[in-house]
């Protein structure tokens, strides 16, 4: 069982405070030079009072700033774009970066963001269904000549797709969110790789256990769904340090205990004995958040993802 890690570019102060690409690209080509397999970009708006990059602009910038490593969206908002535009998009990025797409997509959450824009913001039940029908339409768009689809929201006609991408069948989607009733069945049915957001680990293997009944409900192997993990990292020299680097970047609002049961943190061969608590639930790729790692980077990759590798 191969294990693999991903690192989620955004939140970078240097970079969120300044707008300064460079700073993502910097860090973008030091975890590919390091062996990260992937880099992926949040798809916000807004964060708070401030805003990223636009996600899939910052992508096709990363897809001629880098050669191997592989990018995605973490996640799609499927309410921020046409599914039909959004199909031709990915495809063409995927055909830009020679096969190196990672399609993230969920039902977007953030009713804030979506007044600022003036984009609808629906009941979970609507927005996890049309989640549903974008996933479907892009696989369409993807991997037939001239497709139709026309769905409860979401409809196309002959909506040829040039070029498409480069994978086949079609680049890996991911779907974010675990919601038990709606998104883990859209999951079941869709995606080729989960993530449940940040949770602890026995969140993490109740989330799994619903999973595994679902797919059984919908025909679905569920080994055929690779298992991922995105939280925060944290590693220290000395465990004399952990509280005040936990501290550093600890959300406000969010108390120390369950700040600390949600993510991972302490020295290096502590670090990996957490990770392979996932390992051992069927975890095999691991998405840490680069805000927490980015002074480690050497040390991370040295001494938990080879560790683990």
């Amino acid at each position: 069982m191969e294990i693999e890690f991903g690192v989620r570019l955004s939140l970078v102060p240097e970079y969120f405070e300044k707008h300064d690409f460079t700073v993502i690209m910097k860090y973008a080509r030091k975890c590919e030079e390091l062996g990260f397999s992937s880099a992926w970009v949040m798809d916000q708006l807004l964060w708070g009072e401030k805003g990223p990059f636009e996600c899939w602009v910052t992508l096709s910038a990363l897809a001629s700033a880098t050669k191997r490593i592989r990018l995605g969206p973490f996640v799609n908002c499927t309410s921020y774009r046409n599914p039909a535009l959004l199909g031709k998009m990915a495809a063409t990025l995927d055909k830009i970066s020679n096969g190196r797409l990672e399609f993230g997509i969920g039902a977007g959450w953030n009713k804030k963001e979506y007044n600022a824009y003036g984009i609808p913001f629906f009941d979970n039940r609507t927005r996890i269904e049309q989640m549903r029908e974008a996933i479907i339409l892009i696989k369409k768009m993807w991997t037939e000549e001239r497709p139709s689809y026309s769905g409860k929201y979401f409809r196309i006609s002959e909506a040829i797709c040039e070029p498409k991408p480069v994978q086949k069948p079609h680049p890996p989607i991911l779907i974010g969110g675990g919601g038990e009733k709606l998104t883990l069945r859209v999951v079941a049915e869709l995606a080729d790789k989960c993530n449940f957001l940040e949770g602890t680990l026995q969140n993490y293997r109740h989330k799994l256990k619903i999973l595994g009944k679902l797919c059984k409900e919908v025909g679905r192997d569920f080994s055929d769904i690779t298992k991922t993990w995105h939280g925060d990292i944290i590693l220290v020299e000395e465990k004399s340090d952990l509280i005040s680097k936990i501290e550093k970047f600890k959300p406000r609002g969010l108390s120390l205990d369950r700040y600390f049961n949600q993510c991972i943190a302490g020295t290096p061969e502590a670090c990996v004995t957490r990770l392979k608590q996932y390992v051992d639930l069927g975890v095999t790729y691991f998405i840490p958040s680069l805000r927490t790692i980015r002074e480690d980077l050497p040390v991370f990759s040295e001494c938990v993802l080879r560790a683990l590798k």
